[in-house]
Formats: structure tokens, C-alpha cells, sequence
């Protein structure tokens, strides 16, 4: 497996929309998940949307929530904004960097996080735990999407190629452990990991 495919032009609205294709490889099973751990009303604050994909998608799928993407990057920005554009309960994204010591948003009933991890610094997941804690009250999710490894399981073979591939592309990239990550969150309790396909997992965590 080779490390993350670059942006590509969508089919449809033009340069600034971007295409991401694991977006619609894996935004169904995902949204499976967040059926069973979203609140049902309230705010979602999505960490790295990238092209603005998933959010479009789990917008309409969860008419009653509102989306509010993020990106730290100007393009993803841009691309978001296409691709939500129209859409009622998207709120404009904002430019936030994970690992930024304050974020431009007070509070969320929820945090989602797909696919960020393992593709950037180690720093980036250290402030993600830690600006979810400041935005979430008790009890409310904090949720992560990717490969991840696992002291008990024996790691895929695809997802070691995979992880040889991200630090070849940058040092500071690469697959991390549930344990490390669960370490970093000092005021969330993982409350499961779940099975996802082609090798991810999500990961559930409560805000204590």
C-alpha cells in the first residue's frame, strides 16, 4: 500500500473542490458508527476535514446536527467550502490547527477526527486530546478513525507497508498506538475500539 493519495480535482465544481478517495470508501461504515455515538442534537466539530467530503456526507445524514468543519490548510478550506455550500446545517469551516494551544471555537457536543493521526506530527494528536478536552463536557465523544496499533493484535501487514510508507514520506508521520493515544487523552476514558474495514479502527472516547 502506498502512503495517502494526493488531492485531485472532484469531478464536479471546478479546481477548488478537491477530491479525497478514500472518502467514499469509507464514509458509509463510518456513519454506521456515529449513528450509535453522536448526540442526537448539538454541534459537531470535525477536526482536519480535508476536502470538506465527509462533512457534505454526514451533514445529510444527520439533518438534526450541526457540522462545523476545520482544516488548518487554505485549500482544504476552500474545498470545504464548495463542497458544503448550500447545505443548511454546515457552518463555515474554520482554519484550526490541532495542535494549536487555543482553538477558534468555545465548545461542541462532540469531536470527530478521521484519518489525521498518522498523517501528521506526533504534536498535532497531543493537542487534538487536549483541545477536545477543553471544548467537550463530561460525557461527551471524542471520536477517531484510522489505523491504529494494538498491544494484543498482531498489526496487518498492509498497515506495516502502510506505516514504512508514511515515515518514508516524513519522519515525523506514521501509525500510533490506541495505548499512546489513550495516554495522551488524561481526561477521556476510551470507551471502545471498533472493528472498521480494510484494517481501521474506530475509536470511541468519553470525556470524563
Amino acid at each position: 500500500m502506498t502512503g495517502p493519495a494526493p488531492w485531485i480535482p472532484a469531478e464536479a465544481g471546478g479546481a477548488e473542490r478537491r477530491h479525497a478517495p478514500a472518502t467514499l470508501r469509507n464514509r458509509m461504515a463510518i456513519a454506521d458508527v456515529l449513528r450509535e455515538v453522536l448526540p442526537r442534537s448539538g454541534t459537531v466539530l470535525e477536526i482536519a476535514s480535508g476536502s470538506g467530503e465527509h462533512a457534505a456526507y454526514f451533514a445529510g445524514e444527520f439533518p438534526a446536527l450541526a457540522w462545523q468543519p476545520s482544516d488548518p490548510d487554505g485549500a482544504a478550506l476552500t474545498s470545504i467550502a464548495s463542497w458544503c455550500e448550500g447545505i443548511e446545517n454546515v457552518l463555515p469551516p474554520l482554519d484550526l490547527d490541532a495542535a494549536a494551544p487555543a482553538w477558534p471555537v468555545s465548545g461542541a457536543d462532540a469531536v470527530l477526527c478521521v484519518n489525521m493521526v498518522h498523517i501528521s506530527p506526533w504534536e498535532a494528536t497531543l493537542g487534538l486530546m487536549a483541545g477536545a478536552g477543553r471544548v467537550l463536557v463530561s460525557g461527551a465523544p471524542l471520536i477517531l478513525y484510522g489505523p491504529f496499533l494494538r498491544d494484543d493484535v498482531p498489526t496487518a501487514a498492509s498497515n506495516l507497508a502502510f506505516d514504512e510508507s508514511l515515515r518514508a514520506r516524513d519522519p515525523a508521520w506514521g501509525i500510533r498506538s490506541i495505548a499512546a493515544v489513550a495516554a495522551a487523552g488524561t481526561g477521556f476514558t476510551l470507551e471502545r475500539a471498533i472493528e472498521m474495514p480494510a484494517n481501521n479502527l474506530m475509536l470511541v472516547f468519553r470525556r470524563r
